[in-house]
């Protein structure tokens, strides 16, 4: 059963990081992946809350409309037709829907249950995605990359993670079909969110990430030889390519490899690679090299590796 608000009297308990995030979507509060990713963040101590769409929304972009009530079910029945416009689990009140776009979303997230749960705005926003990359020029129409922007935009530092070996599944699957390629992928991706999350947020340093900056971050298929966090290295990129500007300087060059180009590369070589830009999040394009300098000097040298052929 759905209630319209949460329990106003919930309390948070506190943890070791104490650092509180919003985690929100384009595919949809019930699918594998984002409850994946909710049980990992939670299981590392962080504060979670998600809010995200009722049902998929996938390449809406920064589509924005007020919530209306369900006219049908939630993906995969998780809510009734005729349920309010938001919700939420009543077994867990911090597993939130929004019947509207990302944007709308991760917006309800920031301004109605951070201020209610957390007493205040969120360190970070984190954003999921399933069953493909979001690289390159082709960001402009993702609703994970549009709803990470609204964050920035809004001054909460934010990150947009997708992955390809995920599907459109129930959260239901991760315990029914465990060793599927769907469940193993929904789950190792969140394990590397996690750890790229702890790397950014956790130095006492802030800003976390300058204004109006997010990152997008693109993990490659999972394999028998890409099945461990251990197996991943984090590549620094750009969206694409332009020989007309200079890149900060990493791996002995000024030209940071772009997206498309990695992508092309772990196709024909199985590499297990993290991509990660850095972009302007009102315009959705790359930054200058003094904004991509701030998130590598943040993560540290260590925490990235050159790119091989």
């Amino acid at each position: 059963m759905l209630y319209q608000t949460p329990l106003l009297a919930y309390t948070l308990a506190s943890s070791g990081i104490s650092q509180n995030i919003v985690l929100t979507n384009d595919d949809g509060w019930a699918v594998a992946q984002i409850r994946a990713q909710n049980d990992a963040l939670k299981a590392a101590g962080f504060d979670v809350i998600l809010s995200a769409p009722a049902e998929d929304q996938s390449g809406t972009g920064s589509s924005s409309a007020p919530p209306t009530p369900l006219t049908e079910p939630c993906e995969f029945d998780s809510c009734p037709t005729g349920s309010p416009a938001t919700g939420f689990n009543t077994s867990d009140p911090l597993l939130n829907y929004v019947n509207s776009f990302p944007v709308d979303s991760v917006r309800f997230g920031l301004q109605t249950l951070a201020p209610e749960f957390f007493g205040t705005t969120p360190d970070f926003v984190q954003f999921t995605s399933i069953r493909t990359a979001n690289l390159g020029s082709g960001i402009t129409g993702s609703g994970t990359v549009g709803a990470a922007s609204e964050a920035a935009i809004e001054g909460i530092p934010s990150a947009a993670f997708s992955g390809a070996s995920t599907s459109h599944v129930s959260y239901t699957t991760l315990e029914s079909d465990p060793t599927s390629t769907s469940s193993k992928a929904a789950l190792l991706y969140a394990d590397l969110t996690v750890a790229f999350t702890k790397a950014l947020i956790t130095p006492a340093a802030r800003p976390i990430l300058p204004p109006n900056i997010t990152l997008n971050v693109n993990y490659a298929p999972i394999s028998s030889s890409c099945a461990t966090v251990s197996d991943f290295k984090f590549i620094l990129t750009r969206l694409t390519s332009d020989s007309s500007t200079t890149d900060v300087e990493t791996c002995g060059s000024t030209r940071l490899p772009n997206e498309i180009e990695v992508a092309a590369i772990v196709i024909f070589t199985g590499q297990c690679i993290a991509t990660v830009s850095v972009i302007d999040a009102v315009m959705k394009q790359d930054v200058d090299a003094a904004m991509q300098a701030f998130v590598l000097d943040r993560l540290g040298q260590d925490m990235f590796s050159c790119l091989s052929l």
